[in-house]
């Protein structure tokens, strides 16, 4: 497997693209966004700020050589975003899904919000995605390894929401397990899903 590396800001307008394509028909991404035009004008935009705004400042987003993956992940105690930050991210998010769907989505996020552990010290795998075309090579395991390595060592959990049912035993392969199911307001369900740290 190619070797895997932290990206950096330069990486942003190809993973923005690599994201986007990956994420075109995720069920919660096409709730967000049902619009099928708008949402491949627009998902480049979304992943370019959740990219340079809340992850890689965050210097956890891993990704392959070509630039076909990655894992976007907030650290222990990171993954709740400031008001601060949520203020800035407010005309992206509007430009993202425009206004009659402001309201649906924040209460989602903030159902997700609620669903999301904060007893216990985890990584949160926020994003992982796999341009369609480099799919079932292994890149989506080889980006995601680093921080479950890091997980093992350290002895702490790992956490994750699903929004794709088939995904569910990908997950299942690395560590991850259902905790329960969350139904989106007027949308998909997704599953969210923890991991304890492995024995080596």
């Amino acid at each position: 497997m190619a070797d895997i590396e932290k990206a950096t800001a330069a990486d942003i307008p190809r993973l923005s693209q690599t994201l986007a394509r990956a994420f075109y028909d995720d069920p919660a991404i096409s709730w967000m966004v049902p619009d099928d035009e708008r949402r491949l004008r627009v998902g480049p935009y979304g992943f370019k700020s959740w990219l340079s705004k809340i992850y890689l400042p965050k210097d956890s987003v891993f990704t392959d050589p070509d630039r076909k993956a990655a894992a976007l992940w907030a650290p222990p105690g990171k993954w709740r975003m400031s008001a601060g930050l949520q203020l800035r991210l407010t005309p992206s998010v509007f430009r993202i899904v425009g206004l009659r769907r402001l309201p649906l989505i924040a209460k989602g996020l903030a159902m997700m919000d609620k669903e999301h552990p904060d007893d216990r010290p985890h990584w949160y795998l926020a994003v992982l995605g796999t341009d369609p075309d480099y799919q079932g090579k292994g890149l989506g395991s080889a980006v995601m390894q680093p921080v479950l390595d890091r997980c093992d060592a350290d002895g702490v959990g790992a956490y994750l929401e699903s929004s794709k049912e088939a995904n569910i035993p990908f997950y299942r392969r690395h560590g991850f397990e259902v905790t329960g199911e969350l139904v989106l307001p007027e949308g998909p369900p997704i599953w969210p899903m923890w991991r304890d740290p492995q024995a080596p």
